[in-house]
């Protein structure tokens, strides 16, 4: 068969299934979106939940995708085997009740056979052992009945727990005899190398009972998955998919800069190398989705891959800050399919370099601790490393933990991940859980399929009229009336009220019948159904009741005025900032708005103040803003951006601000921007690492800031005893004045060590040798006991120091030894371990002077005796 390139393959599969109607689906983003169960996607089904589960609308029946996937579940095994790897490509394609099984399997055979070529001779398929259909349907194709193998359901049915699941039919090739394992009845199901399985058709056609039974869906799906860098090895003829041709690109950029050669073996440098390639190729493609490294989640994810593939180049002899250079390859080959790599390219370099170099910053040093760790365990006869210790190299050396399981093993050891967990659940917030409370209970929905069609919204265009009630629920339940004090849950048949998304707040205002009325306190929506949640205010509210509902017109323009305003901060950032910026959130309503943007470092205050000054510039122009519902193709045409990862319907609204700012958005805004009135950023700051956020307000919310800013500027003055206009004088000379009182009490601080110098020495205890002093101090810091120290050792021999000192309940603790004392095999870093233990802290340092922290100085004392035990 002829060899194709991976990219080649994806278009192929991509051209192919759009000549039989499918809609061509661009790849999710790696973050899942509304689905909890997923850390990130790794399956090419998984962002297609929502239309398989009848939770959202596909934009076609028939799609076909090429889905990014990230597993890490099998990290360890990446770079020892040929296959592994913590990145691929999904290719697949999708009905949602249109057809089923004869298409899947007759297009999916013509494809295979006609389109790649592929020998039909070497083919076989495996089916559920039950499933005639399939079997007829292979037979049909022309597939011999001996290359038709049946098996079981822990092979071929696919089911996750209740609800829908069916058999499904996976697809081989047959490599050759030489690579089986020689037994007379090997075949796919063996598990040998000789049969590859790289297409799997899922065909979901039952529902499973709580009872065990299984009914049949009124509508049967079909989901496929074919491995893109799978299919690219066959048809390549290579074994490893790192000789697939895209990924050999990246590896050969590792070879040169390492001068190893690679031999696609088992050595170190071998395993390095393609550890290095394969997570080279996660970390680009997740940075591109906005995921950035951190201590938790996704960003933990990629912590670790950036930091594990610069171990291993610094393991090969790379010099540091390689990383990003070679991101460059991965960019090369994909960028073309995946646009935002290139779009991103300077981000995503930065984020690399900014961990890396993070990361090497401690690597050395954090190496050093586990190296004397390892020889401590060794001295012991023991195996596993204490977690407390696991859990000291993560959280002060960066160390993720299965880094260091990683450098233990090397040496024939173990973590204690027991030890390690509850380290870490000891230091976690108990507040991260972060789940919202509702307070008002009687807002609780109750079931969430309530059952009522979609809501006609018609608020863009209006801030009034009228409705019926389809719907009532109190406290959870469905009711057929609600009295003054209730409060409710509203559904109507159409509304002009705007429901909570896209970062908008949803609208208040009232609704009245001339029997009751209900003030409307927010508005959200799910499933296209309008949930109005409010309270009775008079009277009673009934269920089939017309009623009249008007939205609060001075909350709605301001927050229009607002959502406008972060349509113009948005691309008045990437105008300064670089066209790496994206959308990471946004909150909008009456007060202020807040956007939380992809970017490396914190904005420099020019740069904040160009923003803000283009995005005033824009408002001063009176721009008409409009909007037209168009076709998702259409709007890209436009130039229209859109929120990267959401899912998009053929039909989408975008909303222009003349040609400088075109988005996709359903939210309401302002009819010019000259409504805005001016825009004022109050702050920039970091919420996560490479995702900052800016607060900025708009119109009178301008005026509100100015009065809050002239209050606190009066408080000031007050307390400073000047008027307004020279507060910022006198909080120079505040200022100088306290310098100088600084630098007086540091003088007579050194002067007091300086006259105790002499007694310290002379009261000093001697034993086997060797001059003990110690001493505790009162509100000293670090830099003074160190100067107190050198000045000892400057002037002594065989000398040891212990000193303490306390400054709010917590202790410092130093110990330093005389050149002569090390040279004699005393280690500093060694005595404090067991000195801090004292004190209840610990630390660590170098063989002639350590430090240590600690929350108990009720043990200074006996902390003081464990150095003279230690000597003695």
């Amino acid at each position: 068969m002829e060899k194709k390139g991976l990219n080649e393959i994806r278009k192929m599969f991509r051209d192919f299934y759009v000549s039989k109607g499918h809609y061509p689906g661009k790849s999710a983003s790696l973050i899942p979106k509304n689905d909890k169960s997923l850390l990130i996607i790794n399956s090419g089904m998984a962002p297609l939940k929502p239309y398989f589960s009848g939770q959202e609308t596909p934009p076609s029946r028939r799609m076909t995708t090429c889905q990014k996937c990230i597993r890490t579940g099998d990290i360890d095994n990446v770079g020892l085997t040929s296959r592994h790897g913590t990145f691929f490509e999904m290719l697949g394609n999708f009905s949602f009740g249109d057809y089923f099984k004869k298409e899947s399997l007759t297009w999916g055979w013509e494809f295979i056979t006609e389109v790649l070529k592929m020998p039909e001779d070497r083919i076989w398929a495996t089916i559920y052992k039950d499933d005639e259909q399939a079997h007829d349907i292979w037979r049909s194709l022309g597939l011999p009945e001996e290359r038709i193998v049946r098996l079981g359901k822990e092979d071929n049915f696919w089911e996750i727990g209740l609800g829908p699941c069916g058999p499904d039919s996976e697809i081989f090739y047959d490599r050759g005899p030489e690579y089986g394992c020689g037994k007379p009845d090997c075949r796919p199901g063996c598990d040998c190398d000789r049969y590859i399985e790289f297409w799997n058709h899922v065909f979901t056609q039952f529902s499973k009972e709580e009872d065990g039974s299984y009914s049949d869906l009124a509508h049967p799906n079909i989901d496929t998955g074919m491995g893109l860098e799978r299919i690219a090895c066959l048809m390549q003829d290579v074994d490893s998919i790192f000789d697939v041709d895209t990924i050999r690109y990246i590896l050969d950029g590792v070879v040169e800069l390492c001068g190893i050669p690679y031999e696609s073996g088992n050595d170190k440098a071998d395993v390095s190398i393609r550890i290095i390639t394969d997570h080279l190729r996660s970390m680009v493609f997740m940075i591109a989705d906005t995921i950035t490294p951190s201590n938790e989640g996704r960003g933990y994810v990629l912590r670790r891959l950036i930091r594990r593939a610069a171990r291993h180049g610094r393991m090969l002899g790379i010099q540091s800050g390689f990383l990003a250079g070679l991101a460059d390859r991965v960019i090369t080959v994909s960028g073309e399919a995946y646009p935002e790599l290139t779009e991103k390219q300077d981000y995503i370099k930065n984020i690399i370099s900014a961990e890396e170099r993070q990361f090497m910053a401690t690597l050395e040093q954090g190496e050093s601790i586990i190296g004397e760790y390892i020889e401590e365990l060794k001295h012991q006869n023991e195996k596993v490393l204490d977690g407390e210790k696991a859990f000291r190299l993560y959280d002060t050396y960066g160390f993720p933990l299965e880094l260091t399981k990683e450098i233990l093993a090397e040496n024939g050891m173990s973590a204690d991940t027991d030890g390690f967990s509850a380290c870490m659940q000891k230091q976690r917030d108990t507040a991260r859980a972060g789940r919202k409370n509702t307070e008002e209970l009687g807002w609780e929905e109750g079931d969430t399929d309530i059952d009522v069609p979609e809501t006609v919204f018609h608020g863009y265009d209006t801030l009034s009229g009228s409705g019926t009630v389809l719907a009532l629920y109190r406290d959870g339940k469905p009711v057929q009336e609600a009295t003054a004090g209730d409060q409710i849950v509203i559904y109507l048949d159409q509304t002009p009220f705007y429901a909570e998304g896209g970062g908008q707040v949803g609208d208040k205002g009232f609704m009245s019948t001339p029997n009751g009325r209900v003030e409307i306190l927010n508005t959200t929506k799910s499933r296209g159904v309008f949930a109005h949640k409010g309270a009775v205010t008079e009277g009673v509210i009934r269920r089939g009741d017309t009623v009249c509902s008007t939205v609060s017109a001075a909350l709605r323009n301001q927050t229009a005025r607002n959502h406008t305003a972060t349509h113009l901060l948005q691309k008045a950032l990437r105008e300064v900032l670089g066209t790496h910026v994206e959308q990471a959130g946004s909150f909008v309503n009456e007060k202020e708005l807040r956007f939380d943007f992809s970017h490396f470092t914190a904005m420099k205050p020019e740069e904040i103040a160009q923003t803000e000054q283009l995005v005033n510039e824009k408002i001063c122009e009176f721009i008409p803003v409009t909007t037209t519902e168009t076709s998702f193709a259409e709007a890209q045409k436009m130039g229209a951006m859109a929120l990267f990862g959401e899912k998009y319907g053929e039909r989408v609204r975008v909303v222009s601000c003349g040609d400088f700012s075109v988005e996709l958005c359903g939210g309401t805004h302002v009819s010019n921007s000259g409504q805005i009135g001016a825009l004022k950023i109050m702050s920039e700051s970091g919420v996560a690492s490479g995702v900052r956020r800016i607060v900025a307000v708009t119109g009178t919310g301008i005026l509100d800031a100015a009065k809050r800013a002239e209050e606190t500027v009066a408080e000031v003055s007050e307390a400073m005893k000047s008027r307004p206009d020279q507060v910022a004088a006198r909080a120079s000379a505040l200022m100088a004045e306290l310098r100088d009182t600084k630098r007086e009490l540091e003088e007579f601080k050194k002067a007091a060590m300086d006259s105790s110098l002499d007694a310290m020495i002379r009261d000093a205890a001697e034993i086997n040798g060797v001059r003990l002093i110690t001493k505790q101090f009162s509100d000293y810091n670090m830099n003074d006991l160190r100067s107190l120290s050198d000045e000892i050792r400057a002037a002594c021999d065989h000398t040891a120091m212990v000193f303490a000192t306390v400054s709010g309940g917590k202790v410092t603790l130093l110990v330093s030894l005389t050149d002569d004392l090390t040279a004699r095999g005393l280690h500093a870093g060694k005595m404090i371990k067991q000195i801090a233990a004292k004190v209840g802290g610990g630390g660590g340092g170098k063989a002639d002077m350590a430090q240590a922290g600690g929350r108990n100085p009720e043990g200074i004392s006996e902390a003081f005796k464990v150095a003279e035990e230690l000597l003695a």
